[in-house]
């Protein structure tokens, strides 16, 4: 046990004891060890001088009738003087710590001066006032100092050297000049009193030892919460970087597919066009081929598209009230030739319920897992189900598939996954990227549906979302039919192009003079202006490209054209780029948006509606 010189701010532990509770704690400073000290004096101070009051007044109660008064009286005004100057300094230092300007380490030389200042005179009273009075003052005045040395222990430990002095001061004077008497009682009383200082002694070591552990604790309890301060932030740092990558990755990503969309796009029109002019059997079927890669190809540009939106929270969730019947039936003539090509059955259950979601996200999920169940299945058939479940609606879709093994279950739903089978798997089942499943789960997750899986190989999957009860829709006033679409012609009619990818604008010229329409193709706004302020008759349509030369777009051609034929010319919006929110801009110029590549009848289908509405 290392002992200081008075006023030092160390402390004393064992360290056997240290190491065998905390190993791996780390050594406090001298800094911190003076700051903990002197926080731990002062914060008692105001209790040990409260009792060293009410000691001094038990004292001269005791001692009124006995001592001297002059010695007493002067015993007392001292007491009342270093009482007094301790008391000024607790505040003073109250009010330096509010302040900030605390010296821990002078404010702690003070408290030892002042401490040891009041052990000296608690002393000089044992031996002076002695004499005076019988037994029973005599003993009360052992039990007020033997109670006020206790009391001192716990601010004291925490410094050997002044703790030893002070427990000395204390005691000694009084065993030397009990055991001086000659009386047997005294002198029992002088071996008591040591008995009680080796006890003093003892219980300063325990408190000492726990202000050590108490110290390194701190020490280590803020070197934790630093490092954890360090780690967040190096964790934040790093969900920066991984944010900044996934942007910069759904930026190349939307950049990189609007330049090959322009090439697949032009391909399918001049694809189109070949199989129209040409009456060979073989090459209506190699064009037929070339026609379905580019339709496979715009399945796979929509899947990374939808990814990309989700991504950049280009999906909002707008839940309202509506039938599952009616999404029932359009999913049903959509994948009912699918299903039957295959030999599979295709039904639903359920129709009659409303649900309150965004209907066209679940539309969406409904549509892939649909898709993925005819495409994963060769015998049996599709079930999609709905009933009710408490307050939720439980949808499900069931399939006679292949099946999903439990190792695969739990990555089903990733980016870029596809179930590899015992089996080679057939053609069709290859075909995608494997983001239809990431795609549902995020969607899922946008609106807060749970949705799970279960399967078994060889038999079959089923899939289920979890979505709240709706209720039955106001009833709606029935939709004027409407007019018959066009037929396989566009005889006289007169189509405007404004393209500046020359094969997309040649492609599309090819393929809509071969419908029969005449084309005024342009590849800027400024060409198109030009030649519409030369001519009295509107065109029937415009087609423009979203992306323009001299950095303006397909809205500015649309907004020329109308200027100069009227608001309510048709227009359709073709472009390869997915970033910038074309939806909202449809609504507020009144277009049709079709993004590329566009396959050939989704694009005469436009037109005949655009023309028919007119």
């Amino acid at each position: 046990m290392s002992v200081l010189p008075l006023g030092s701010h160390a402390i004393t532990a064992s360290p056997a004891a240290d190491t065998e509770a905390y190993p791996t704690l780390p050594q406090p400073s001298d800094a911190a060890l003076t700051q903990d000290t002197t926080r731990l004096v002062y914060r008692q101070t105001s209790a040990a001088l409260m009792a060293h009051f009410l000691g001094m007044v038990v004292f001269v109660a005791v001692y009124w009738n006995h001592a001297p008064h002059t010695f007493l009286g002067a015993w007392a005004l001292a007491f009342a003087l270093i009482w007094t100057v301790r008391f000024v300094g607790l505040l003073s230092y109250d009010r330096a710590v509010l302040q900030g300007q605390a010296d821990n380490e002078l404010w702690l030389k003070r408290w030892n001066i002042g401490m040891f200042l009041g052990v000296v005179l608690w002393s000089a009273a044992s031996m002076l006032f002695y004499p005076y009075g019988g037994p029973l003052e005599r003993t009360a005045m052992i039990l007020t100092i033997y109670s006020l040395a206790l009391g001192a222990v716990p601010n004291m430990a925490s410094q050997p050297r002044l703790f030893m002095l002070c427990m000395g001061v204390y005691f000694l004077p009084m065993i030397v000049r009990t055991a001086l008497q000659n009386n047997q009682g005294e002198v029992q009383i002088a071996g008591i009193l040591c008995l009680v200082l080796l006890c003093a002694l003892a219980l300063g070591r325990g408190f000492r030892n726990v202000f050590g552990e108490m110290v390194s604790l701190r020490v280590h309890t803020q070197n934790l919460a630093h490092q954890l301060k360090g780690e967040m932030a190096a964790a934040e740092a790093a969900q920066r970087q991984a944010e900044l990558a996934n942007r910069a990755k759904t930026q190349f990503f939307a950049a990189a597919s609007h330049d090959l969309r322009q090439p697949l796009h032009a391909m399918g029109l001049f694809a189109e066009a070949l199989r129209q002019r040409s009456k060979d059997t073989e090459v209506a079927h190699l064009v037929n081929s070339i026609n379905s890669s580019v339709d496979a190809l715009e399945g796979l540009f929509s899947e990374l598209l939808d990814i990309t939106k989700i991504d950049t929270g280009g999906v909002d969730n707008q839940p309202e009230h509506f039938c599952m019947g009616d999404m029932f039936n359009r999913i049903r003539l959509t994948f009912e030739p699918n299903a039957f090509e295959k030999g599979l059955m295709l039904n639903f259950r359920g129709d009659q319920h409303h649900v309150y979601a965004d209907p066209l996200i679940v539309e969406r999920i409904l549509r892939n897992l649909v898709s993925n169940a005819i495409r994963y299945t060769e015998d049996g058939g599709v079930l999609v189900t709905c009933r009710r479940r408490g307050e939720q609606l439980c949808l499900q879709i069931w399939d006679t598939g292949i099946g999903i093994t439990e190792k695969e279950q739990g990555r089903i739903f990733e980016e870029f996954y596809q179930t590899q089978s015992n089996r080679p798997l057939e053609p069709h089942h290859r075909k995608g990227l494997g983001l239809g499943l990431a795609i549902v789960k995020r969607l899922a997750d946008l609106m807060e549906a749970p949705l799970t899986l279960r399967s078994r190989v060889g038999h079959g999957t089923v899939f289920t979302l979890m979505l709240p009860v709706g209720r039955a829709p106001r009833l709606q006033p029935a939709a004027a039919p409407s007019k018959a679409t066009l037929g396989v012609t566009l005889d006289r009619r007169h189509i405007v192009v404004v393209e500046d990818e020359i094969a997309v604008m040649e492609g599309l010229e090819v393929l809509l003079k071969g419908w029969g329409a005449t084309v005024s193709a342009f590849d800027t706004v400024e060409a198109m202006t030009d030649w519409a302020s030369k001519v009295d008759s509107p065109p029937d349509l415009l087609i423009v490209d979203y992306r323009l030369p001299e950095q303006q777009t397909g809205i500015d051609a649309i907004k020329a054209m109308r200027a100069r034929f009227g608001p309510n010319l048709p227009a359709i919006m073709v472009t390869g780029s997915t970033m910038t929110g074309h939806e909202e801009e449809a609504r507020k110029y009144n277009f049709h948006l079709l993004i590329k590549p566009v396959v050939a009848n989704k694009l005469r289908a436009m037109i005949a509606f655009k023309l028919s509405t007119r």
